[in-house]
């Protein structure tokens, strides 16, 4: 069961089983290929002489995370939360057919393209931004509230003690076209906003004018802008849907007891009060 939304020639796609599209002959039809990517084609770089692939074979024939129907996610408002929420994103791709990733905090843009955009910064010693030109399709992972369930925390456990161990966690998959801003003036527009949202909790949030203008020039030009352009958005919710509603509504009193606040309140979503 799928559900695909569609815009500006991109897909969002938010799906249990991988497609299948009759003029393929019945092959199920992967993410990569739902996405009408047309990137540019890295060109050859300096140094190491890697460079990141473009959509080619690998990328059309992947398979989209699993998912069982009862965990798929698909409302809009609930991934822009978790990546929202969760900025710490894992930006996944391949290089020279082998898999690397980087670990990035990334401003969500919802208003930016069809289904939003990514914006985050990298160090300039990092190549990635040299390797993975314009155009570069990749992966991006956000993952949200989680946790290890007991079976204990279920009553119906001690009834039957037919109940195992699991783990429950929200995530969102970004697929999405890489670009490159190696631009001051974009890279100082993001880390003011940046700064203002996350220190804006501080009794006195820091600010960039606080230090000297050199400084500030210096540690600016270090950085390279860089952004993913949605094409699709992937997510799974697994809080124990499969459960008994007293079962999740224990579960997840046991987790707030814990610490995990927000795990507890997403798996009371839906469940009927007692």
């Amino acid at each position: 069961m799928a559900a695909a939304y569609a815009g500006d020639g991109m897909t969002w796609v938010s799906q249990a089983f991988p497609w299948r599209e009759p003029s393929l002959k019945g092959r199920p039809l992967g993410v990569w290929d739902a996405l009408s990517i047309s990137p540019n084609s890295p060109q050859a770089l300096a140094g190491a002489g890697l460079r990141c692939e473009s959509a080619g074979p690998a990328y059309r024939n992947a398979r989209p995370m699993y998912i069982p129907a009862h965990f798929a996610q698909t409302n809009p408002e609930v991934l822009h939360r978790i990546m929202r929420e969760h900025p710490l994103g894992t930006l996944v791709r391949t290089e020279e057919g082998a898999l690397d990733a980087d670990h990035i905090p990334f401003e969500f843009d919802p208003e930016a393209g069809p289904l939003g955009t990514l914006k985050a910064h990298v160090a300039r010693a990092n190549t990635l931004w040299q390797r993975c030109p314009t155009g570069t399709p990749v992966l991006v992972i956000f993952r949200g509230n989680e946790a290890y369930i007991s079976p204990n925390w279920y009553p119906s456990k001690h009834e039957t003690h037919r109940q195992v161990p699991t783990w429950n966690y929200e995530v969102v998959h970004a697929h999405g076209t890489l670009s490159i801003h190696d631009d001051e003036r974009y890279v100082r527009a993001l880390v003011a906003r940046l700064t203002r949202h996350h220190d804006a909790a501080e009794p006195k949030p820091w600010k960039m004018g606080e230090a000297p203008p050199d400084y500030i020039q210096m540690m600016l030009s270090n950085i390279v802008g860089i952004e993913v352009r949605i094409t699709s958005l992937v997510g799974k919710s697994k809080l124990s849907q499969n459960r008994e509603a007293r079962d999740r509504r224990n579960a997840a009193d046991t987790l707030q007891t814990r610490g995990h606040e927000g795990l507890a309140e997403a798996m009371r979503q839906g469940v009927p009060p007692t």
